[in-house]
């Protein structure tokens, strides 16, 4: 097996986790008047793009992603009710209020980003995310321990599709089995990279473990962490551990 040259890590739920949200899409309808739209309207994950999705004529440019986000928001309000009057402005707060969120990173991932770096090592994000994954990054205080991040946005398609993983190996200069991918989701950041030959492990934090995902593990000997520091000891299984306390 090649020693990884490389550590593509997930962010949301691998490296940082959801600390607050802005106001709901329920109190931007609320403040129009709208609560039954509201209701209709539902979670406001419902909007986004899916998972594996190909989004590349969408993604030539900032102006031209933003500019889908904002047509899939105008479809689905105009479907639960909203007047074409206050159509506009009702989508651009819940283009905004979407986007309203702070982050926080684990403890965990400063110590394991600093010694992987330290060692050598590429250390990438590569995540489903809006078109500024770097604002988030800066947000959790990563900037400086990151070499390469890729969005879903700006890659023009959603893991697992490939075509991401295709992109973040162009960017971060590696190949396949060069790369260790690390991430809390199956499908997303096992079974993707998985599939262009990227070996992966899934990261199974206590707070977001999914038990129906062991026997999947067990079938593809996937290893299974529960926290970031066992990365250390698939990238270098034979050396001492670098001391967790710190």
């Amino acid at each position: 097996m090649v020693r990884p040259q490389g550590v593509l890590f997930d962010f949301n739920g691998t490296l940082a986790r959801l600390d607050s949200w802005g106001e709901s899409h329920q109190a931007v309808f609320d403040r129009w008047g709208l609560t039954g739209a509201g209701k209709r309207w539902g979670d406001r994950w419902l909007v986004g793009p899916v998972d594996g999705e190909d989004h590349r004529e969408h993604s030539r440019d900032r102006a031209s992603y933003h500019q889908w986000e904002l047509d899939r928001l105008r479809a689905r309000a105009r479907r639960c009710g909203v007047p074409a009057d206050r159509l506009d402005a009702v989508v651009r707060e819940l283009d905004r209020a979407s986007k309203t969120l702070t982050m926080a990173r684990y403890d965990d991932v400063v110590p394991v980003l600093t010694e992987l770096r330290r060692r050598g090592l590429a250390v990438v994000v590569c995540s489903n995310w809006y078109w500024d994954l770097d604002v988030v990054i800066d947000q959790v205080g990563l900037t400086s321990l990151v070499d390469v991040a890729v969005s879903s946005a700006r890659a023009g398609a959603r893991k697992p599709h490939p075509l991401i993983f295709h992109r973040v190996l162009h960017e971060c200069g590696l190949q396949p089995r060069e790369a260790l991918f690390v991430g809390d989701n199956w499908v997303a950041d096992v079974v993707g990279p998985r599939a262009v030959g990227i070996r992966a492990v899934h990261l199974c934090r206590p707070d977001r473990a999914d038990e129906a995902d062991r026997p999947r593990h067990l079938a593809l000997d996937v290893p299974r962490l529960s926290t970031l520091y066992g990365v250390l000891d698939e990238v270098w299984p034979q050396d001492p551990a670098p001391d967790r306390t710190t």
